[in-house]
């Protein structure tokens, strides 16, 4: 499950579109940043997506991506126009396509590679829909199979779009906006696919003298209100308004990181409270609603100028570092790319080893270096307002990425280091230990 969240110029500091994301997957799937340099391909190119192949175009872009190790396409990411896009799993009434099409992660980094704007990203997607279709299994040990919402985003507006098989709506934002893993464009809309209207009420999904809701048809009627989608929704929506108009890029990672109000207010929160996935910092634990988490996080600060990209490129980010990279600049070393087992000296299981760390024992082990994570993550947010030339960028991004990387190093031996006071309940020890096994994992307390 995710969430995406933008906010549009009247709504932020400083008149920029800023775009975040928090990705949840299985706990073992780890999420690699992946940089693709601009292309010229031969007028009969083909290309492999995840399931499918597809005729390439002449052209495209130069993105940065956050993906998942095992698949071709991304769960967000930013291309050189500064067009930002995050999609949602959701679930609706029409039906699954099993074998073939594309997944919304394979469209999400097509429209990256060949838009060079927020609606011609939708335009990008809209086609590949009507072209291809959508389908496949998105799962990674776990089959799943769901149709995909989007936020697609650059630095002068933003698009919700919504699909369920080959119909889709369209919304422009307004102020700020944010999806979760249910529909959410209701009675109005500005764009719709054909027939959208006609399809619902031919199902008996919109009874004759009904008001007709995409949202309200379309969706599936068993596992949307199960997935939590509501209230990580209706969260995000107040996290934004309480900030607005003065979003900037610190208040969209602090929204990544909530909890929910008690996990606010409650200093002895823990991650193993409750049965869905309920907030926006998603924690795996026990049980079939229980199953993934956050695996990855991004904030895309969409300016006139070149974007600003904050990535943790690991899980969890309430227990991660937000780091800077920026296109157009030479990428920083990223390490070996993660895979679905544990390998040191990667930067996803590197910071696993600490995030599994703080789970022992969350309300005593966090604390111990909370602090001073924020400070150095409010440091790089300073410095960033200095760096101008593409050489600048190249080095502070570097910079910053080293700086973490021993941080996380440090972090780890004084959390190891810290006694576990209260063990959480046996279930959410039992789920973690399994997927420490299956992850070959060292012992992680």
């Amino acid at each position: 499950m995710c969430d995406t969240l933008v906010a549009v110029a009247e709504t932020t500091a400083d008149g920029s579109v800023i775009l975040a994301k928090n990705s949840d997957r299985e706990p073992n799937e780890a999420q690699n940043l992946t940089h693709v340099p601009a292309a010229r391909h031969t007028a009969d190119s083909r290309l492999t997506c995840t399931y499918l192949e597809i005729p390439q175009v002449a052209e495209t872009n130069e993105v940065l991506l956050s993906r998942p190790f095992w698949m071709w396409g991304a769960e967000m990411g930013v291309n050189a126009h500064g067009v930002a896009i995050g999609n949602e799993a959701v679930f609706t009434r029409e039906p699954y396509t099993k074998r073939g099409g594309l997944t919304g992660m394979d469209m999400l980094r097509l429209a990256l590679e060949r838009a060079a704007s927020a609606q011609a990203g939708l335009e990008v997607i809209v086609a590949l829909l009507a072209d291809f279709g959508q389908g496949g299994n998105c799962g990674y040990r776990h089959k799943l199979y769901y149709h995909n919402a989007f936020i697609i985003a650059d630095p002068s507006e933003a698009w919700v779009l919504e699909t369920a098989g080959a119909y889709w709506a369209a919304e422009r934002v307004r102020s700020t906006r944010s999806i979760s893993n249910g529909l959410t464009i209701g009675e109005e809309w500005d764009l719709a696919s054909p027939g959208l209207v006609e399809h619902a009420r031919a199902k008996g999904w919109c009874a004759a003298g009904e008001t007709f809701s995409f949202a309200r048809c379309y969706s599936d009627r068993l596992y949307t209100p199960l997935d939590g989608c509501r209230v990580r929704q209706t969260r995000s929506s107040q996290l934004l308004a309480d900030q607005s108009p003065r979003i900037h890029p610190a208040s969209m990672m602090a929204a990544l990181r909530d909890h929910g109000e008690t996990g606010h207010t409650d200093p002895n929160w823990t991650p193993d409270r409750g049965w869905t996935m309920d907030t926006l910092c998603a924690h795996a634990s026990l049980g079939p609603l229980r199953n993934s988490q956050t695996t990855g996080s991004l904030v895309a600060h969409l300016t006139a100028a070149d974007p600003t990209i904050w990535a943790t490129g690991t899980a969890a980010p309430c227990t991660g570092l937000f780091k800077p990279l920026y296109l157009g600049a030479a990428m920083p070393a990223l390490r070996p790319a993660s895979q679905g087992t544990y390998q040191s000296g990667t930067l996803w299981w590197d910071h696993e080893r600490l995030h599994r760390a703080v789970i022992a024992d969350y309300a005593t082990r966090l604390p111990v270096y909370r602090e001073e994570r924020d400070a150095l993550e409010q440091q790089s947010l300073a410095e960033s307002r200095s760096q101008s030339s593409s050489e600048e960028r190249s080095a502070f991004s570097a910079e910053c990425f080293q700086r973490a990387a021993e941080a996380t190093h440090d972090w780890t031996e004084a959390v190891l280091s810290t006694p576990v006071r209260q063990s959480p309940p046996f279930y959410h020890d039992l789920a973690w230990a399994r997927h420490d096994r299956q992850a070959l994992m060292p012992d992680p307390r």
